[in-house]
């Protein structure tokens, strides 16, 4: 592969609004895919063409632009107005959804009853599971004793394979992730038949809030940019 020529938007040196992406007669650097893979584009502009992947995306972008308030007034004065959580809700209820799913983590139970009473105080059927559902033991994918959380102790493995099932089961039309380990929401998402979104990710040590440490990686959490740093 040219690894010149491998999409790496993240390492774009131009300012957002002079981006190809954001401007037709904008640049691009020789790892622009807008530039260079145009086959893909149009591939996914035959994907948008679909009737019920153009509503999803339509009503996203409707989404996105009525969480910000003062879009009238320019730019430069919009405000956000909306936390995820209702935009969820929201969004649910643009697309007709009447039964959602919630996977959630053991480590959030007391969150997951005010979310799945959020969503059925505004109709939604909701079907939920908990990550450690069929109480699988860890010893079953071949965790020894002192790789456990808890050693010395029977633990359940999470089961975000069971947790999509359980969900296709019912026929949850939109899945909604709280607090998933990573891995687990990546089989998650392998399995789920529907589609799916993420309230919240799991980051144990800064309360779930893993962009903490992206914003003071030149302080705090300097010791990421440590190639020696696993």
């Amino acid at each position: 592969m040219n690894k010149e020529l491998t999409a790496s938007c993240g390492r774009c040196p131009f300012p957002l609004p002079e981006r190809l992406c954001r401007n037709r007669e904008g640049k691009s650097p020789a790892c622009c895919p807008t530039a260079h893979k145009p086959e893909l584009a149009a591939a996914a502009e035959r994907e948008y063409a679909k009737p019920e992947i153009r509503e999803l995306a339509r009503q996203a972008s409707l989404q996105e632009a009525e969480g910000y308030a003062n879009r009238e007034k320019g730019c430069e004065q919009i405000v956000p107005c909306k936390p995820r959580l209702l935009e969820i809700i929201e969004f649910a209820g643009k697309m007709g959804f009447k039964r959602l799913g919630l996977a959630f983590c053991a480590g959030l139970v007391s969150e997951a009853k005010i979310v799945e009473r959020l969503l059925r105080d505004r109709g939604f059927e909701v079907v939920s599971a908990i990550c450690k559902a069929g109480g699988v033991p860890k010893e079953n994918i071949g965790i020894r004793d002192s790789e456990k959380v808890a050693i010395g102790r029977p633990e359940s493995m999470c089961n975000p394979i069971l947790q999509a099932m359980i969900m296709n089961d019912a026929s949850a039309e939109f899945n909604i992730l709280l607090g998933l380990c990573v891995g687990h929401d990546s089989l998650f998402f392998k399995y789920a038949a529907g589609p799916c979104t993420v309230l919240a990710v799991k980051d144990r040590m800064l309360g779930h809030n893993p962009l903490a440490a992206v914003y003071t990686i030149d302080s705090y959490y300097r010791v990421l940019n440590s190639r020696d740093q696993a």
